[in-house]
């Protein structure tokens, strides 16, 4: 593959996965947030949120402590799996997922609780279950919060950099994103390749902020 092309390929895979994940989880710890009372729900929604206002680099220090060689996690992945999580690219998908984590949490957290109880308990009251309540009523009223969250989460995912960097490397053709690649390249003073890759982040994310403004 083109050189040029390895770090967007790596970047695609890294946000795309990322976003899946921050999906699934993102919804259903935001309806859990908001519709459940529980003892330690406010150290959650901060445990949650705090992603977005620490340092990539903090992130990056921690990850590398819970699963790094010599933390607990990392010590019993690498036991079963025989081999380190750290400068894989399932490495930059954790730290990316995690950055993005709390907008897609906060976007969807945010649509759920504009939809009126009054529609939910109709549904209730005509025999809906639980399940059918969440994905029949209130995933469909909220989903411009869902769309919203995707797009976000997806473009912070795209543009992460510290604590990938720190926790899954810059090997080229492996984890190597285009963020990075923009360093490297501007740091070795090639100028028209960093161009290029900032060009088309650019343009990628753009879009992305687009369809944003457009389904509002």
């Amino acid at each position: 593959m083109d050189p040029f092309f390895q770090p967007i390929k790596v970047s695609l895979i890294v946000s795309i996965t990322a976003l899946l994940i921050v999906t699934v989880f993102g919804t259903g710890i935001a309806w859990l947030m908001e519709k459940k009372n529980f003892r330690g729900k406010l150290l959650l929604d901060i445990l949650f949120m705090m992603p977005i206002a620490l340092p990539p680099t903090v992130i990056g220090f921690l990850l590398i402590m819970c699963f790094g060689t010599n933390g607990i996690l990392g010590q019993a992945i690498q036991q079963i799996f025989q081999q380190s999580l750290m400068f894989t690219v399932t490495a930059a998908i954790i730290a990316a997922g995690i950055v993005a984590f709390p907008l897609m949490y906060q976007s969807v957290r945010t649509g759920i609780s504009q939809v009126k109880k009054d529609v939910e308990d109709a549904a209730r009251v005509d025999g809906a279950s639980e399940r059918l309540v969440f994905s029949k009523v209130t995933l469909p009223l909220a989903k411009q919060s869902l769309f919203t969250g995707m797009i976000l989460s997806f473009t912070r995912a795209l543009g992460e950099f510290g604590a990938t960097l720190m926790f899954a490397g810059n090997i080229p053709g492996k984890t190597q994103t285009v963020p990075m690649a923009i360093y490297v390249a501007f740091e070795s003073g090639r100028m028209p390749l960093a161009w290029s890759w900032v060009v088309s982040i650019i343009v990628v994310s753009s879009l992305m902020i687009f369809f944003v403004r457009k389904t509002a």
